[in-house]
């Protein structure tokens, strides 16, 4: 018995450490937003430009998530993670000292390798160490990714306008230094992959259409999520939104995508069929982005909310529906690999197209439009996630 609460203790304490290395992956993209009015007050930063500090760190998480096992492969899960996390930290300090737009490019694409490397070995991780518990870790890593997308966003402004803006955009350096000073503590708790499993990190998942289909689905979801990230608080500031006000609006919709990261994973975990969820996600975040586009008057919170609802189930799902496809912990974590890496190279690009869509007819609404229309694709594409057909997508 001693034993057997012991093991709980300790995997309720490797829990926690995942969930503060989650809650480090987005205040580095979600703190800019908020700030960008004052920032360019300061730095020569067009909005093509600065959609830069998000494309580069997502363009370095998709492409990461490529050479992530084989980096492991060489390093071991926890060395790598070490120094993913050690990068985040180094990444986050530079800002207190951005001088121009390239000093804050370079520190968001060096985040951008760090957050690569963690995203690509998490699931793997978590299969391995919480085994059945799994999607339930899942989607509470997740919604930390989240949560620390709303924590920064609310209070990002607060800090700027006591401190300034470098302090506001650097300041989350420590939230990574407590990460990092945890992850030391916990990491002999972990699960140490068996070598005679390695073998089959070499199947090749880049064969098999479904895996693109469920890329291509991970794409759409990120593209929308990258895009509010983004572009949300500059939005609500040409609105007639103080800055304050816009990164509370921006908070709000990172809070709401908290809250989907908690319900829904939850509500899918009572059946293997996620399809009924995600049509009901596809059609809240279309709701939203219309409402954003074209009736903003109306609410800005009402439809924001309406949105991260929408993103913050559909990111989580993404990984799931993708990890439900395999049942070796190993090939799981290969296959979220391709997903990932496929889906944030092409979701990079989403930013930069908003961005110059913005500069070109200097407003957003054909943007959040455009993002809708993703809405519809994402739940076409999702209709084929029946769980009866998983085992003929892969066949030995």
């Amino acid at each position: 018995m001693p034993s057997t609460q012991s093991e709980k203790a300790n995997l309720l304490l490797l829990g926690f450490a995942f969930i503060l290395i989650g809650l480090n992956l987005r205040p580095i993209l979600a703190s800019v937003g908020p700030l960008l009015p004052t920032i360019q007050q300061n730095i020569t930063l067009s909005f093509t430009l600065a959609s830069m500090l998000t494309l580069l760190p997502v363009l370095a998480m998709g492409l990461g998530c490529f050479v992530g096992f084989s980096i492991v492969k060489r390093l071991g899960f926890n060395l790598v993670m070490t120094s993913s996390i050690s990068l985040l930290v180094i990444a986050t300090a530079m800002r207190f000292w951005a001088i121009d737009a390239s000093w804050l490019i370079s520190s968001a694409l060096l985040a951008g390798v760090g957050i690569a490397l963690i995203q690509t070995i998490m699931p793997t991780m978590i299969k391995q160490n919480f085994g059945e518990r799994a999607p339930v870790m899942m989607g509470l890593y997740v919604t930390a990714i989240m949560a620390g997308a709303a924590l920064s966003a609310s209070s990002v402004s607060y800090i700027s306008i006591n401190y300034g803006w470098r302090a506001g955009l650097g300041h989350w350096t420590w939230l990574a230094v407590i990460a990092l000073a945890l992850w030391l503590m916990v990491k002999r708790l972990t699960i140490q992959q068996n070598n005679t499993v390695l073998p089959l990190a070499e199947y090749r998942f880049w064969r098999f259409s479904r895996s693109w289909v469920l890329a291509i689905f991970f794409a759409l979801g990120t593209s929308c999520y990258v895009c509010a990230l983004a572009w949300l608080a500059p939005y609500a500031t040409e609105l007639g939104y103080s800055q304050t006000q816009s990164g509370l609006v921006l908070g709000f919709l990172t809070s709401m995508q908290v809250v989907a990261g908690l319900v829904f994973p939850w509500w899918a975990h009572k059946s293997t069929d996620r399809r009924t969820i995600i049509a009901l996600l596809c059609l809240l975040q279309l709701i939203g982005f219309i409402g954003l586009a074209l009736a903003p008057s109306v609410s800005l919170f009402l439809w924001a909310g309406l949105t991260g609802l929408g993103i913050g189930g559909i990111f989580p799902l993404g990984l799931i529906v993708t990890m439900d496809h395999q049942q070796n912990p190993m090939l799981a974590g290969k296959l979220t690999a391709f997903v990932q890496g496929v889906g944030y190279t092409i979701a990079a690009i989403s930013p930069w197209i908003a961005g110059m869509i913005r500069d070109h007819f200097h407003r957003f609404d054909s943007a959040w439009l455009l993002l809708a229309g993703l809405s519809i694709i994402a739940w076409l594409l999702s209709r084929q996630f029946n769980p009866l057909s998983y085992a003929r997508q892969y066949p030995q």
